[in-house]
């Protein structure tokens, strides 16, 4: 390639590179609509720039040398018998170690900070969604309202969301890439997540983990809307027709493949524990306390509090 032909390529080249990043508008992950997507976006941003400290010198000495020390330049520096340089030695392994005592501290508060299981700090009263996966849907259950769903999910904003998840098939993986960090549904187990949505907005829920053949098209809705909406909502779901009884629920369950919304006025009394007990081998008379068998998550979690209500980026 010329000389002359340099400035066209690179030129093309950047133009090719304007072209690709245009596609990338709208990822949820870097465009959070919620307090934990926000720090845990932040914690991404700031995890890469450390890392690029070291990354981006590399790659430059790299062309630098390669261009410098060719064979056709003859006005190259040759010092064959060069062995030692004690700044660079410091500088190659002094930058790495400290930039990982750094990432390090920052991984260890930011664990605890965003510990899913860490209650969210706000004067609103949570609302408590229990999430099941089934073979290849998301049944949600509205407990403190008596009523229940298929892919959809509405909540007020600025209001946190307790969700307790669990399923009632292969392990899965419940996801609100616009909202926050994940958590896994397992059969037998009861996980927790904590979520807040900083403003009104419709978001795309997904499951992260592979669960068979439907699992492309197992996708939900979670919305967020104000307390006058979501009010009305939940009368709408209490008049319509259908009851999620446990005949109801033993026909939901089976495998079916990109389901449609589905509303349900009334819902079987303590059906998430229920479904978590069918994996226990518990007796089905014996008493028992909701949520005793839950994963455990960082055990300072339920005492700390996680500043989220309304914040703003």
């Amino acid at each position: 390639m010329s000389k002359k032909r340099y400035p066209r390529f690179f030129g093309f080249l950047a133009l090719f590179c304007m072209l690709l990043l245009s596609g990338c508008d709208g990822v949820p992950l870097l465009d959070p609509k919620g307090q934990v997507g926000i720090e845990q976006r932040n914690l991404i941003i700031i995890a890469t720039l450390l890392m690029l400290i070291v990354v981006i010198p590399v790659i430059l000495m790299t062309l630098i040398f390669a261009w410098k020390y060719r064979a056709s330049n003859k006005a190259a520096k040759y010092t064959p018998d060069w062995s030692h340089s004690t700044k660079i030695e410091i500088a190659v392994w002094g930058v790495p170690m400290l930039l990982l005592v750094f990432l390090g501290y920052i991984t260890y508060v930011s664990t605890h900070e965003l510990d899913p299981y860490r209650p969210l700090e706000s004067d609103v009263k949570p609302v408590t969604i229990q999430a099941i996966s089934v073979d290849w849907k998301w049944v949600f259950i509205y407990p403190d309202y008596g009523i229940a769903t298929v892919n959809k999910i509405v909540f007020p904003a600025k209001t946190p969301i307790n969700f307790q998840v669990t399923s009632d098939s292969v392990m899965n993986s419940f996801f609100i890439p616009g909202l926050g960090g994940q958590i896994y549904a397992m059969a037998g187990m009861h996980t927790k997540l904590h979520l807040i949505a900083n403003e009104n907005h419709e978001f795309n829920g997904i499951s992260a983990n592979y669960s068979g053949a439907g699992f492309t098209g197992m996708k939900f809705k979670a919305i967020a809307t104000s307390q006058a909406d979501f009010d009305a909502w939940v009368s709408e779901v209490k008049n319509s027709p259908k009851k999620l009884g446990k005949d109801e629920y033993a026909e939901l369950i089976k495998p079916s493949e990109r389901n449609p919304v589905e509303l349900f006025s009334s819902v079987t009394p303590n059906l998430f524990q229920i479904v978590i007990d069918k994996y226990e081998g518990m007796n089905p008379g014996k008493k028992h306390v909701a949520g005793e068998k839950e994963v455990a998550g960082n055990a300072d979690a339920e005492k700390g509090k996680n500043s989220a209500a309304g914040a703003e980026e």
